[in-house]
């Protein structure tokens, strides 16, 4: 819709709205690295013969952006349709590429293209990208020693490529590691921690779901002095109820702690093997219930 508004305004079908073919080339390239990238293959550069030469810059396609913000793209294009967008707008890069930001369709093979004709990307979202496994992340991000900023959230990736994210690319300074389900449903493993912590360099940390216990957490408070933000959501093998608590809130400065911790998540798991209901259900209803608990509690120590 937006598209087809402003090819009727380069038209000269409305004369109260900016004249598109006027604006800088400067201005107009920062407009077009600003849409979905499936708006600028489909749309954009048939708006007009300006555009159309303007996207052949490969400034344009400095970012790429395929994901479900966008969901009625989903209901036009099958996912095969789409990773040809994503190849289209790589090679339109000409190794500009720095961000990329890409839901449900990354595969082992789309990373080796990316990684292999990209090697300056800095930013690298892939989110339930479930086709995407250790060995192909792992021979992808040997390729990008410049990442800064990764987000690997609920991909079925493991600590080995946790390990290879660490070792090659020393500037990382912000993680999203997210699980999928909530770790009570799991065992506890200081594992990725650990791992985690030898990442001196992070700023950002979002491990929402992990299965970390207080040796884990300690870990990363101690080996990542330069953190800012965490994110332990839903860390239900956590104990937050003495100094580690303290500590948290004293080091960072944005933290997102898990509502319940360890002593809630036990009566849970107890409850659900007798009671039959679904876990989502059980969780948000304990969850409104202790909310205002969490929030008493940071309140005291802070206070």
């Amino acid at each position: 819709m937006m598209m087809m508004m402003m090819a009727n305004e380069v038209g000269g079908a409305s004369t109260n709205m900016p004249n598109w073919l006027a604006l800088p080339r400067d201005i107009t390239v920062n407009i077009l690295q600003r849409l979905d990238t499936i708006d600028v293959v489909t749309s954009a550069c048939q708006v007009c013969p300006l555009w159309w030469n303007i996207c052949k810059d490969p400034l344009v396609w400095r970012t790429m952006q395929i994901n479900m913000t966008n969901r009625r793209f989903f209901s036009r294009f099958f996912p095969p349709d789409l990773v040809k967008i994503c190849h289209y707008a790589v090679d339109r890069s000409c190794g500009f590429l720095i961000d990329i930001d890409i839901e449900f369709i990354g595969t082992d093979r789309l990373l080796q293209y990316i990684s292999e004709n990209a090697s300056n990307l800095r930013c690298m979202k892939l989110v339930e990208c479930s086709k995407i496994s250790d060995k192909g992340f792992s021979e992808a991000v040997r390729k990008l020693p410049h990442l800064e900023d990764v987000n690997i959230s609920k991909c079925n990736l493991s600590k080995d490529s946790l390990e290879v994210l660490g070792r090659s690319c020393p500037s990382l300074k912000s993680l999203q590691f997210a699980k999928a389900r909530p770790s009570f449903m799991l065992g506890s493993d200081d594992t990725e921690a650990l791992i985690i912590a030898t990442m001196s360099t992070l700023t950002r940390l979002d491990i929402k779901g992990n299965m970390l216990t207080n040796a884990g957490l300690l870990a990363i408070l101690d080996g990542c002095p330069l953190l800012e933000s965490l994110g332990i959501e839903e860390c239900y093998h956590l104990d937050l109820s003495g100094s580690l608590r303290k500590r948290c809130l004293e080091q960072i400065k944005d933290l997102r702690l898990p509502v319940l911790d360890s002593n809630y998540y036990h009566v849970i798991e107890d409850f659900l093997s007798v009671s039959g209901l679904c876990s989502e259900v059980v969780l948000s209803v304990t969850i409104i219930k202790f909310a205002r608990i969490g929030q008493q509690e940071e309140a005291a120590v802070l206070a």
